[in-house]
Parts: structure tokens; sequence; C-alpha cells
């Protein structure tokens, strides 16, 4: 009777595709909840003097406070040591990280639409490529690197020629496009180290979800304070969401958005790996990118549909054209290669 009662819940954590419609149906709900919140934070006024929101840093303090309590919470309800599991500054590694990540993504909404971001964010790939290789000694396949081309190709097209209604609220011309393009490499070069070492630590310490999230959060949230109180933002920040209750509001639901994504991309990480993580994303960003031209009234150049149908095409091709892999290859758990679905 017992073995009958439990049996569903075994064949839950062992069916590989239901672990993957709970990955994608959690990214994609929160992060692209997240994406309409942090572009409305940045790019949209608040009050009746049209104030503009400047500090990201503050963001990404609050981001991850909550974050570090929740999964602090989490290992405390389960009743697992709090002990670190790898060295602190591995922890550190990813939390320096993903702070300039977070950081550059937030600065660069204030030069660039959401929509230039998000695809953007599809060539994602290319740096989990070029850092799996430093890192985890990876190898990738010719038609990999071609995928990463056209990637490229699209989304240097989509940012380099954008509708010229769809201007920046902090400043205008063709410099604002060069810089948030900057910002947005940053972005995806630390995006790239941040999910490439994750995944090197849960390979090679076998450590739970809620303590790399708890102690790199922690890091995060030592990290940003410190940035806050030397840039002497911390009481600007905090007067404007005192001053604007919506804005407040929107903090709160942004870091608790953000919260439950991190769990839903460590999770995805640790069961998946990195370059599945990043291919997963891509479907996320296109339904990102169509509920911000709604909403925000975002007009695309044909420029940019010709970039968008570029990236997309190119990445939904590598999906169906997509072999199945061999049972017997030794390389499948390595290359993080989530196709190995019964």
């Amino acid at each position: 009777m017992a073995e009958l009662t439990s049996s569903p819940a075994a064949h839950w954590r062992d069916n590989k595709l239901a672990k993957g419609i709970f990955a994608v149906s959690g990214i994609m709900l929160t992060l692209v909840t997240y994406g309409v919140l942090q572009e409305k934070i940045m790019r949209v006024p608040y009050g009746v003097d049209k104030e503009y929101f400047k500090h990201s840093l503050f963001l990404v303090f609050c981001n991850r406070i909550t974050t570090s309590a929740v999964s602090a919470g989490a290992l405390l309800a389960s009743k697992k040591a709090l002990d670190p599991v790898a060295p602190i500054y591995k922890y550190c590694l990813v939390s320096v990280s993903n702070i300039l990540t977070t950081t550059c993504q937030y600065e660069a909404l204030k030069y660039v639409s959401f929509p230039v971001q998000t695809l953007a964010k599809c060539a994602k790939m290319i740096p989990v490529m070029i850092w799996g290789t430093i890192i985890m000694q990876k190898r990738y396949q010719g038609h990999d690197y071609i995928l990463a081309f056209l990637v490229t190709l699209g989304c240097s097209v989509f940012i380099l020629y954008p509708a010229g209604a769809d201007l920046s609220p902090y400043s205008r011309g063709r410099e604002n496009t060069a810089w948030g393009a900057l910002l947005m490499v940053g972005y995806l070069g630390f995006d790239g180290f941040t999910s490439t070492f994750q995944d090197k630590l849960f390979k090679g310490y076998d450590m739970e979800i809620h303590n790399q999230i708890f102690y790199t959060t922690l890091c995060s949230c030592v990290l940003s304070l410190t940035g806050l109180i030397v840039q002497g933002h911390l009481i600007p920040a905090v007067e404007f969401v005192y001053r604007h209750n919506d804005c407040f509001l929107d903090v709160a639901l942004l870091s608790t958005v953000a919260t439950l994504s991190q769990f839903f991309i460590s999770y995805t990480i640790r069961t998946f790996g990195a370059l599945t993580f990043a291919t997963i994303m891509t479907t996320r960003q296109l339904v990102s990118i169509m509920l911000s031209c709604v909403w925000f009234s975002h007009p695309l150049s044909w420029e940019q549909w010709i970039g968008a149908v570029i990236v997309f095409g190119s990445l939904y091709a590598k999906s169906f054209l997509r072999k199945p892999p061999q049972k017997t290859s030794s390389e499948l758990v390595p290359n993080g290669d989530s196709n190995n679905v019964k």
C-alpha cells in the first residue's frame, strides 16, 4: 500500500518531461512579469512631477535581501544545515557577477527599449558557450557556432536600427544606442559567467539549490548595500520610494517575482545545465517582446522585424533539427543536454 502511495511522487521525480514543463512554466510566468515591472520602474515616470527612478542598485539590493530571507527560511523549514558547502569566495564570485549582470540590465533600460534589451538576451548562448569552454572544458559542434553567428547578426540588426519614435526618456541620439548596447554586452558577459559557474558549483559540490541561493544572495546584499552607501544613493532611493507609494508596490512585487525566478533558474540549471537554460529562455524573450510592444506601445522598424525573424528562426530551427542523443554517449551529462527525455 505504501509502495502504491509513493509511486506518483517517485514517477514525478524521475520524469524529465514533467521537470521540463515545471521549469519552463515557472520561468515564463516569473520572468515575463519581472520584465514588465522592471521596464515600468526604470522607464515610466512617477507622480505629478514625472520623476524617473534612477537607482538601479537599490533594486538589486531589494531583490537580493528578499531572496536571501526566503532561501534561509526554506533551509530552516527543511531542517537542512546552513553551513556553506563550497568555499565562501566561490559564492562571492557568483554574487559579484550576478550584481554586475543585474546592474547592467537595469542601466541599459535607460538607453534602449525593453524589446531591444530582451532580444539581445537571446545572444546569451554565445557567452555561455565561451565560459563553458573556459570553465567546464566543454566542446561544441560546428552548428552551435553557426547558430551563435546568426543570433549575433540578428541581435545586431535589431539593436542598431531602432524605430525613430522609440526614444529613451534619458537621452537621445545614436550614442544613446551605442552606450545601451555596451551595457548589454556587459550584461551578457557577466550573465554567461554566472550561470556557467553556478552549473560548475552544482556539479562539483553536489549542493542544494537553497544553499547556493542563500549564500550567493547574502553576499549580494552586503555588496549592493555597500555600493549604495559609498555612492550616496541609499537615502535618495528610500526617499523616492517613500514619496511614491505606487513605486514602493512595484519594487515589492519586483522583488517577489525576482525571488521566485531565482529558484526556478537554479532548479533549471541544476537539472538541465546552463546551455539548456539559455535555450529555454528563448521563448520567454519572444513573449516578453510582444507583451512589451503592446503594453508600452513600442514601435518596431522593418529592420528590427528582420532581426527578430533571424534570431528566433535560428533558435527554433536549432530545436527542430536537433538529433536525439545516443543513450550510450558519455558526453550527455557534461554537455547538459536536456533532450534525453523518455
